[in-house]
């Protein structure tokens, strides 16, 4: 029997933030995968290596966990005052899916570098040495940031002694700005509540298992749509680590009953049984106050160091850091009086909040106005970094798209 052979695609492996992804130019792929559509999903999930039953994703590129199962495809701005159109694809681990409905903002800090590197943004806009502002049109959602790379003789800076938790060695600081995170034409709270009830059905076999019949809920649209409820409305401290939830599949549950129920509430579905195809957004989030805790790496954080704590879900699973767009979430709602994370946060007008997560801290500014009723955010903005790992050729089997 006859097999096609593999088939080459030219590709950069990066990290940016705390996630780690596959990087294309658009015009690199096969034909067939330049427009969307079933053909770009097969290959996507082939070079990531899903659908992978044994969740370990070992026949590719995927390192089995949500922040680096990720996928991103580049080109030429074509929107006006911007240089670099950026797609970002959250490739499902065990399940053939690839989930477009939101952006990385981890990732994010490497798009500028991987613009620059292959040829993507206009040489006039690149200095010899300083700062590169890229401005990059965010394709899934519609939406500007600016990302600031620092360039040495005509080159992107990689390497530095900024240091970001979650990130095991320094890099170079790269400052990126989501512009109006939350979307003009629509309510950055969809419900036009800081702060809602959310109804648990005790029917549902994982809130009746809780005990809980409803949960205060702040459900904003800024980043990425993030649900935040209370840690200690649902039975936790607001310190956990990744195995005090992931090990535990009937918290898994609980949280992902949750975050469909408040998908409905939020307008992204109209029925709990379609969140399972939109794994990628809605955020599951829960917030308290400060206390001292020891990070996953062995790092002491004390309560004095930071505002707030705040531990997130992305995938089905605690995220191990924090993703960026549920950073921008954080730092926007925190500016937000009376919502939950400001509330956590002490419950004073903020600009910035230092937050835990199970990596250690991560700050985060943004400024909210209330306009004729209505929240909105100019700019979120927080540090990340970014670098290349390996660069070259991808390779999948000829008949697997």
């Amino acid at each position: 029997m006859s097999h096609i052979p593999q088939i080459k695609i030219p590709a950069t492996y990066m990290r940016g933030g705390t996630s780690k992804g596959v990087f294309f130019k658009l015009t690199d792929l096969p034909e067939t995968a330049q427009i969307a559509g079933a053909a770009r999903d097969a290959l996507l999930l082939r070079v990531i290596g899903s659908p992978d039953p044994y969740g370990k994703q070992t026949d590719g590129m995927g390192g089995a966990t949500s922040s680096t199962s990720k996928t991103v495809i580049l080109s030429k701005s074509t929107q006006a005052d911007h240089d670099v159109d950026y797609l970002f694809g959250q490739v499902a681990i065990d399940k053939p899916f690839v989930d477009w409905s939101g952006n990385c903002g981890n990732l994010t800090a490497a798009v500028g570098s991987f613009a620059i590197s292959n040829g993507l943004v206009d040489t006039s806009r690149i200095p010899q040495n300083g700062i590169a502002v890229v401005r990059i049109w965010q394709a899934n959602i519609n939406k500007t940031i600016i990302a600031h790379v620092p360039i040495v003789n005509g080159e992107v800076q990689e390497t530095g002694d900024f240091e970001l938790d979650g990130v095991t060695f320094p890099a170079a600081e790269v400052l990126v700005e989501f512009m109006a995170p939350a979307d003009a034409n629509a309510a950055m709270f969809p419900t036009g509540n800081v702060v809602d009830e959310l109804i648990l059905p005790q029917s549902t076999p994982e809130f009746k298992a809780k005990g809980i019949s409803s949960v205060k809920a702040t459900m904003i649209n800024a980043g990425i749509p993030t649900i935040f409820v209370n840690a200690t409305d649902i039975g936790y401290q607001g310190h956990e680590l990744q195995d005090d939830i992931n090990n535990d599949e009937n918290a898994l549950a609980f949280f992902e009953m949750l975050r469909a129920h408040g998908a409905v509430k939020m307008g992204l579905i109209e029925h709990i049984d379609e969140a399972r195809a939109r794994q990628h957004t809605p955020k599951i989030a829960f917030v308290s106050v400060p206390s001292d805790y020891t990070s996953s790496s062995g790092k002491a954080i004390a309560r004095t160091d930071i505002d707030l704590q705040v531990r997130a879900l992305s995938m089905g699973k605690l995220h191990h850091a924090m993703m960026g767009t549920a950073a921008v979430a954080i730092g926007t709602a925190a500016a937000v009086k009376g919502s939950l994370v400001n509330l956590a946060a002490g419950g004073t007008s903020r600009t910035q909040v230092i937050f835990g997560h199970p990596s250690g801290t991560l700050k985060v500014g943004a400024e909210a106005t209330l306009t004729d009723g209505n929240w909105q955010v100019n700019k979120a903005s927080m540090s990340r970094s970014a670098r290349v790992l390996m660069e070259g050729w991808v390779r999948v089997p000829g008949d697997s798209f």
